[in-house]
């Protein structure tokens, strides 16, 4: 039996005073039992509908099968509904073929404004074209269903209709809504064949109309990446439209399986194949009849062949995308080499099938007991690096798109672009104000740590007269080996240099680095720490504590650890006394050309909070010894801390600071080391042979400068960043201080800490349990991505990243989750 089910679910909306947030309060999960596609539009009126029709002919009446029609936003409503359109042309084309009649029988299912939001039936007028129509006998046993989610009275955009007809309905609502509807496509699978049910979503108007909200559609449903059919305009001018809208979809990550127009004599195929490069197909439709009167059943008879094609191209594609799924993890396993991984490490299974990235999540390919690609917060801010939310995402590629199109890529020395320049004014109008005045740019971090030693050495041996002023090439003469001041725990990179400023460590051993040394002096730091609801001072072996008040090793609270007041404290005193004598008593302390250290966090060495008083104190004793100062703010800048730089939270400035990583929001790698004009000045001189002489390729590229410029602009805006204070140069506190305090008293935790965007917390572990090679925390975190988030530890430290612009609300559902998983984890430890 052929059956035809058809269900308006329209909403009339009030405007409320409650706001709706924009995040969805479940996961927006896009099923792959069978395939699902979205039908977009080059413009208004090109014929979308038509195209969903035609699939959905060619699906219906050549085999059994089951197709789901779902039109989200319909304006011009009752007088216009696609989702009637598609089930009168239909019903129409199956009469044809089958000739019984089919009865009506009417159904009314209308919500009012409260109702969009819990989903109970409302009392509002209606409408009397809502039909539950059944089909006759004939066609095995498909079946038609069509739904339209929202719609409006007024025939203008899904906008403005709502803001006229006070009907407002949030982005998320309507996700939420479809994400219902996919519920139900995969329910009516159940025992079928993949191909034998489809699903369209057919959207309204043109790619980039806005919907209800104001969002542009295309960023709309950008949460689910739905592949894509995109109708493209046959008519004069609808080349440029075709291929701007190809263009809008494929730079938000869409993919694009096929383009279909109607033929209106213009042989616009030709120049669009010639811009897709044959890259996908695209089919031309014949003319459509202009007469009214005209049922089009001759039309899409003569249509059949062609629909049926484009529906083996989309049945095609998902296949191959569901096929790729599955064989990705064992290639991966086959040839690719990951980093900071242990091979053998790895079971069968634990490969995480990354299909794309909206704003802060992942969307990960799912197969236990149905096949989804579903919604992963990235708690580790993909190493480090990632700050944008949905929108700055699609601003980043739209910024850098442009940037790769007007430059490519241009060679630096001597030479100056707009993106370069404007990237390092705002460098130094911003985590530079009031101290730097040059901008060196690198290619990562790592590279940045490099070039900074080498400013320092350079400013320390002219400082102390190491260097004679020679235009003689003296690069084989060492008269002295310069060493660095730095921190046990630190980590500052991969390269050779950068390893050999940072203390021994799993990253320097033997195994990993033969020639490491170590070329400094490492003093182990006092660090701070919340447990059991108290922050506490840890203080290392050699320091005098002995007449210190409990004061001094606990305080009232976080802000307490940052007060500049502190200095005058006993422990200052303490802490000053301690550096001076371990200068004294090194009898390198003469060739110590440089202090380097991160800020207040040290992240790969276990995220821990170094007192900011000692660092203040160590920068003040390398003040007085005329020892340059290296802040490595890779990881700590650019809020990732709660504030721009960390020199907000120091209370003191370096002469020269490493940036990078969420610099460009973490799109692309790009690093920057600032310095001031002293630092500057002494590689000025009349020999090439004095000059820094080190560089990338990609120095300052156009599209890193581009992307850190609209980046840091964007954190930085309250207007771009609610979560912006103080003129952009702090954060409100992200993590809820009732769950961190919570956390901290947890039995299985042996501390945390929380700034900013960081909350880490180390658990209690002992022998191999402890330390960066541990697995103990193997099983929490395996269950923690079975809840939507995404983790990776050091060891048996484990930690929370977020964006700067994620909202305190996800955070909180966060912590709430970790601490469940906690529980559960305590209880199977003991």
């Amino acid at each position: 039996m052929f059956r035809f089910h058809y269900l308006l679910l329209f909403r009339r909306l009030r405007r409320h005073r409650r706001q709706f947030s924009s995040a969805t309060t479940h996961p927006l999960e896009l099923p792959l039992s069978h395939p699902i596609y979205i039908i977009w539009g080059s413009n208004t009126g090109v014929g979308k509908t038509l195209v969903s029709t035609g699939i959905a002919a060619s699906s219906l009446l050549s085999s059994p099968s089951y197709f789901h029609y779902l039109k989200p936003l319909q304006t011009g409503f009752p007088s216009d509904s696609d989702s009637r359109f598609l089930l009168t042309k239909l019903r129409h084309l199956f009469l044809r073929r089958t000739g019984p009649r089919p009865s009506l029988s009417a159904s009314h299912v209308l919500l009012n404004a409260s109702s969009a939001v819990t989903g109970n039936r409302g009392n509002d007028a209606r409408f009397p074209e809502e039909e539950n129509v059944v089909g006759g006998e004939g066609i095995g046993s498909s079946r038609l269903f069509c739904k339209t989610l929202y719609a409006w009275e007024e025939a203008v955009s899904p906008h403005l209709a709502a803001e006229r007809e006070s009907g407002a309905v949030e982005d998320s609502v309507v996700l939420e809504t479809l994400q219902r509807c996919f519920r139900e496509v995969v329910e009516s699978g159940v025992g079928k064949e993949r191909p034998e049910v489809m699903c369209v979503v057919e959207t309204a108007g043109g790619v980039a109309s806005p919907g209800a909200s104001g969002s542009l559609q295309c960023d709309l449903y950008r949460p689910f990446r739905i592949p894509a059919i995109l109708v493209g305009d046959g008519r004069l001018g609808g080349i440029s439209g075709t291929i701007s809208a190809y263009e809008s979809l494929t730079l938000r990550g869409y993919d694009v399986v096929a383009v279909v127009f109607e033929d209106h004599g213009l042989l616009n195929e030709g120049p669009i194949m010639s811009y897709m490069r044959n890259k996908l197909p695209v089919l031309v439709l014949p003319p459509v009849p202009k007469d009214p009167s005209n049922d089009l059943m001759e039309w899409f008879e003569g249509s059949h062949n062609l629909f049926s094609n484009l529906r083996e191209i989309m049945v095609s594609a998902y296949l191959e995308r569901v096929k790729k799924f599955h064989d990705m993890p064992r290639k991966a396993r086959d040839i690719i080499w990951w980093p900071f991984t242990q091979h053998k490490l790895v079971p069968e299974g634990a490969v995480t099938v990354i299909d794309s990235r909206c704003g802060e999540n992942f969307a990960v390919f799912k197969a236990q007991s149905t096949e989804v690609v579903a919604p992963l917060f990235d708690a580790c801010a993909s190493w480090w690096t990632q700050g944008p939310n949905a929108i700055l995402q699609a601003e980043l590629a739209r910024e850098m798109g442009y940037a790769a199109a007007r430059f490519g890529h241009v060679m630096f020395p001597e030479n100056v672009h707009e993106p370069a320049l404007n990237c390092a004014e705002v460098l130094l109008d911003g985590v530079g104000k009031g101290w730097a005045s040059r901008a060196y740019f690198s290619d990562n971090g790592s590279t940045a740590i490099e070039i900074a030693l080498k400013m320092a050495f350079r400013k320390f041996s002219v400082d102390h007269g190491l260097v004679r002023n020679c235009l003689e090439d003296t690069t084989n003469e060492r008269s002295t080996e310069l060493m660095v001041l730095a921190l046990q725990r630190s980590y500052h990179g991969d390269t050779l240099g950068a390893m050999e400023a940072q203390a021994p460590s799993s990253y320097t051993g033997f195994l990993q680095q033969p020639w490491y040394t170590g070329r400094g002096l490492f003093v182990d730091p006092p660090s701070v720490f919340m447990s059991n609801n108290t922050w506490s001072l840890s203080l290392p072996e050699g320091f005098q504590i002995e007449n210190l008040k409990l004061g001094n090793i606990t305080f009232a609270s976080r802000d307490e650890i940052f007060l500049k007041g502190r200095d005058t404290s006993e422990l200052a005193a303490v802490y000053s006394s301690y550096i001076s004598k371990l200068l004294s008593g090194y009898r390198g302390s003469n060739n110590i050309g440089a202090l380097i250290m991160e800020p207040v966090i040290q992240g790969a060495g276990g995220m821990h909070m170094v007192d900011p008083l000692f660092q203040r104190v160590l920068v003040n004793e390398c003040r007085s010894r005329n020892i340059p100062v290296i802040f490595d703010e890779i990881f700590t800048g650019f809020w990732r801390l709660g504030v721009e730089t960390a020199v907000d939270l120091i209370h003191c400035v370096p002469d020269i600071a490493c940036f990078g990583k969420l610099m460009t929001g973490g799109i692309i790698p790009l690093a920057a080391t600032l310095a001031t004009n002293a630092v500057f000045d002494s590689f000025i001189g009349e020999s090439k042979l004095k000059a820094l002489l080190h560089g990338h390729s990609y120095s300052a590229h156009a599209l890193g400068c581009m992307a850190a410029v609209k980046s840091i602009q964007w954190f930085k805006d309250p207007c771009s960043n609610p979560n912006a204070t103080s003129g952009g140069r702090l954060l409100k506190e992200l993590w809820d201080d009732k769950m961190v305090h919570k956390i901290s008293s947890h039995p299985a935790v042996e501390r945390v800490v929380a700034l900013g965007t960081l909350c880490a917390l180390e658990l209690k572990a002992e022998g191999r349990n402890a330390g960066y090679a541990s697995l103990y925390a193997r099983s929490l975190l395996q269950n923690l991505r079975e809840d939507g988030i995404y983790m990776r530890p050091l060891g048996n430290v484990i930690y929370l990243l977020c964006g700067p612009c994620t909202s305190t609300d996800i955070c909180n559902q966060i912590l709430v989750k970790l601490y469940k998983r906690l529980e559960e984890f305590s209880g199977s430890n003991n």
